[in-house]
């Protein structure tokens, strides 16, 4: 989309009629729903200049929550979107001054007076005990550095810091009752924040605060060349003292894909590797209540799967994964522990800043994801990449909108259909006919063995893998408690 373009949502033919009388279409971006115009009269706009994009699934202007998805996929990061606001109902025919409306990332509604007063008092208490706790000296932490990533010119990477001395190590004995606690453990645990990090790589030192959740990140590029393979990242946390006196310091993995890799693997986690059930909120609750890495179980064959997109067609290609989720980071070390366990191959995990309050509301989830994707493509702008997501949310108009703005970046597409709804399915079928227009595949899977077998095809993969990915499926079903569908 050119800069200059604005990008306007448009849900009825009234909405695009007010939008043809008030706007230069030739300096718009439409995303229309389908239906809205015939094919002519998109031929016709776009030879304008126009740029028009066609929704894969019909989106009810009267239906917010169905608005706001479609507003995370359509809006440019930073920008705005002008969004035909529903009308009502006993009023089906709105104002033309009054059709369409301004959003913005940062649009909230309005909060009652006393409910703002309220959160007003929290976050001053909040930011008073944070001033009584800084600088910390003689407590102990708990700094928690993810794994980064980079190429030979650039690092990024990102931790957090946090006023707890460890988690106790769960095992595959837990109660349900353990599994609850130690969950509830993470997702409370208290930041530090505004404290100092230092990160030293070949003899730099590089320097960041933590932010008002206790996070920090470094994006930078170290003086020499890195080889391919993983690096060690030193970090120090100088204004917080240990009780032995010694200020906090932690260490940080970074991974360099190898020179020979032919692609990347970006997979989402949520029911694509990991059964969570993150359709019903309710149910993956439960699911996080009741167990623990140690019996979760993955899909059945993704270990085997992505060993062999790891290894590629040669065995040795050594093929850079990366997972990015809308789990939240207090997750992030039960689902490292998990990768390892079930040996699925390890890459770094990007995964959502959230509060208690808010790991349940995943309504923002494609924006984050989209985010990150394009984070990766900007490491590796020669790479290819292949994506693996599932149907029952939007990981597959997310994969086509990352098509859409880096047609070139992606090689295929896999999806796991766990959604029969003939609506869906529909609506899959038109964003398989958008992405093939520009050489893409996308393809739907019932399993890890219909996905490998179309690989190997393709030669992503090696044929005599099969077998292997196979047995790896069966050993799976036999390991899954009975009653499980994965």
């Amino acid at each position: 989309m050119p800069d200059s373009a604005m990008p306007f949502l448009v849900l009825t033919r009234a909405g695009f009629d007010d939008v043809a009388a008030r706007v230069d279409l030739a300096r718009a971006a439409l995303y229309l729903n389908p239906g809205l115009l015939t094919e002519s009269e998109i031929a016709r706009l776009r030879e304008t200049g126009t740029a028009v994009h066609v929704m894969a699934t019909a989106v009810d202007p009267l239906k917010p929550q169905e608005v706001q998805q479609a507003l995370l996929l359509t809006r440019s990061a930073g920008g705005s979107v002008w969004v035909e606001r529903g009308a009502p109902r006993a009023t089906p025919v709105a104002k033309a001054a009054e059709r369409l409306q301004p959003a913005s990332p940062a649009q909230n509604p309005a909060t009652p007076l006393g409910r703002r007063l309220a959160r007003s008092a929290g976050v001053l208490a909040l930011d008073a005990l944070r001033r009584l706790r800084a600088p910390e000296h003689g407590r102990r932490l708990l700094a928690v550095p993810y794994l980064g990533f980079g190429n030979t010119h650039r690092i990024w990477l990102k931790g957090r810091l946090l006023d707890e001395a460890a988690f106790r190590e769960q095992s595959g004995t837990d109660s349900g009752w353990q599994n609850l606690v130690a969950l509830y453990r993470r997702l409370e645990s208290d930041e530090v924040a505004d404290a100092r990090v230092l990160a030293r790589l070949q003899a730099q030192t590089f320097e960041t605060r933590t932010d008002a959740g206790g996070y920090f990140s470094f994006d930078f590029a170290p003086d020499a060349p890195l080889s391919p393979g993983w690096h060690t990242v030193e970090l120090e946390f100088p204004d917080n003292v240990q009780p032995d006196g010694a200020a906090l310091r932690a260490q940080a993995d970074i991974k360099v894909p190898a020179a020979g890799a032919r692609f990347g693997i970006i997979s989402d986690i949520d029911d694509t590797v990991l059964w969570t059930n993150v359709t019903n909120k309710l149910n993956m609750a439960l699911m996080l209540a009741r167990t623990n890495h140690h019996t979760r179980k993955p899909f059945k064959g993704v270990a085997g799967f992505y060993r062999a997109l790891r290894d590629g067609v040669s065995g040795n290609e050594d093929n850079p994964l990366f997972y990015v989720s809308s789990s939240p980071w207090h997750l992030y070390g039960p689902l490292v522990d998990f990768l390892k366990l079930q040996d699925i191959p390890l890459g770094p995990l990007l995964l959502r800043e959230l509060s208690v309050r808010q790991v349940l509301k995943l309504t923002e989830h494609g924006n984050h994801k989209l985010e990150q994707i394009e984070r990766i493509i900007d490491f590796y702008p020669g790479m290819q990449f292949i994506l693996i997501g599932d149907s029952g949310e939007q990981d597959p108009e997310i994969y086509t909108e990352v098509v859409r703005r880096h047609p070139g970046a992606v090689k295929m597409i896999y999806i796991r259909n766990v959604n029969p709804d003939p609506s869906r399915i529909d609506a899959l079928d038109r964003l398989i006919d958008e992405v093939s227009a520009v050489g893409t595949q996308l393809v739907l899977s019932p399993d890890s063995v219909f996905a490998a077998s179309h690989a190997a095809a393709e030669g992503l993969i090696a044929v005599d893998r099969l077998a292997s990915i196979r047995t790896d499926k069966r050993d799976d079903e036999l390991a899954s408690p009975p009653g499980t569908t994965l």
